[in-house]
């Protein structure tokens, strides 16, 4: 593996370095403890130390709004649409680069989304240790996303004076190469890396009363569980949950026709599992009426269900569903309610 080391001194050049070279995004205080991926030009704008941002960088390779086709009738066109940017977008966690991972498997599965796939290709990703936890809701250590793990053209830790970097990519060697910023990395800096891995592996903490492997036994077992029940009759069905998360991939289709009554285009936008029209078919029926069905269906879709396909989770322990919602519903309470209940019937 190929590391080198910018110094801490150089970090606002190397940032405004990237920014003359390619548009840099990268997250940025946005006042109440909140942090929000946004373009920066220099360093000083930039947070190194962030509680998991709004919404996730996921907004960048699969848009909130998406125009897909414009069309026009009367000259009988149907045009589809394919809408990207080039960026770079640094400070990436490992939450969220498992995030990425996550949503590559699902748009390279069939029928691809090629719309993803090109956008995917042209977003260049440095990402950015977590030395400590984030806060008090972030689960990263439940599902072994503490730790990097790929997914990444560049990886930076943060070290006393200076930053160790991965380079993991040719992409990444040609920024290191391009910034004239970096030196090798010598024994010293490596020792030091180790010794930030070996804390972490003390200080993160499964914080559950499962272990990681057990998961989704666990939910083998918990489709019946009265814990749904106790979310049914807590949850608002907001759709803050789905919209903020890392992993969450489902989305609606909307055709606008133009006042003109001849043009128009089709979009898709985000959509969640956890708005009530969203299992409803033709006929008025719903296949997860209640908000308790809704919320388990929420987990299973962590927990179980693209364990069976992808062998993965899809919950990241970014901690954003707990921290935004507004019924105080906490993943790590719902496990051990679980866990519990599990236990009770034995």
């Amino acid at each position: 593996m190929q590391y080198q080391v910018l110094k801490k001194s150089s970090f606002n050049d190397f940032i405004a370095s990237l920014a003359r070279i390619e548009k840099v995004v990268a997250p940025v205080a946005r006042g109440y403890n909140t942090f929000s991926f946004q373009e920066v030009k220099d360093g000083q704008d930039v947070a190194v130390k962030y509680i998991p941002t709004i919404l996730p960088p996921k907004k960048y390779f699969f848009p909130q709004r998406e125009k897909l086709i414009e069309f026009n009738k009367s000259a009988g066109t149907l045009e589809a649409l394919l809408e990207y940017e080039k960026m770079v977008i640094f400070g990436v966690h490992t939450c969220d680069l498992a995030g990425i991972q996550c949503l590559n498997m699902v748009f390279s599965d069939k029928p691809k989304d090629i719309n993803y796939l090109v956008r995917k290709n042209k977003i260049i990703i440095i990402g950015l240790e977590c030395n400590e936890y984030c806060d008090q809701y972030a689960s990263c250590k439940v599902v072994d996303n503490h730790l990097p793990n790929g997914g990444y053209d560049l990886f930076f830790t943060e070290l006393t004076d200076s930053f160790i970097v991965h380079v993991n990519t040719i992409y990444g060697d040609e920024l290191i190469d391009k910034t004239r910023l970096f030196n090798p990395a010598e024994q010293i800096h490596l020792d030091q890396l180790e010794a930030v891995r070996q804390k972490k592996r003390e200080i993160f903490k499964d914080e559950v009363k499962v272990n990681h492997n057990d998961l989704a036994k666990l939910f083998d077992k918990s489709f019946d569980s009265k814990v749904w029940d106790d979310l049914d009759a807590r949850c608002i069905a907001c759709g803050n949950c789905t919209n903020v998360c890392p992993s969450c991939y489902c989305f609606d289709m909307l055709d606008n026709l133009n006042l003109d009554l001849n043009t128009g285009d089709r979009t898709r936008m985000w959509d969640g599992c956890q708005n009530e029209p969203f299992a409803k078919v033709a006929g008025g029926e719903n296949f997860r009426k209640t908000r308790g069905a809704r919320q388990r269906h929420r987990y299973f879709r962590k927990f179980k269900y693209p364990v069976e396909r992808y062998s993965r989770y899809f919950c990241t322990g970014c901690g954003r569903c707990t921290r935004t919602c507004m019924a105080k519903i906490s993943l790590k309470e719902t496990i051990n309610a679980l866990v519990d209940s599990k236990e009770e019937k034995k």
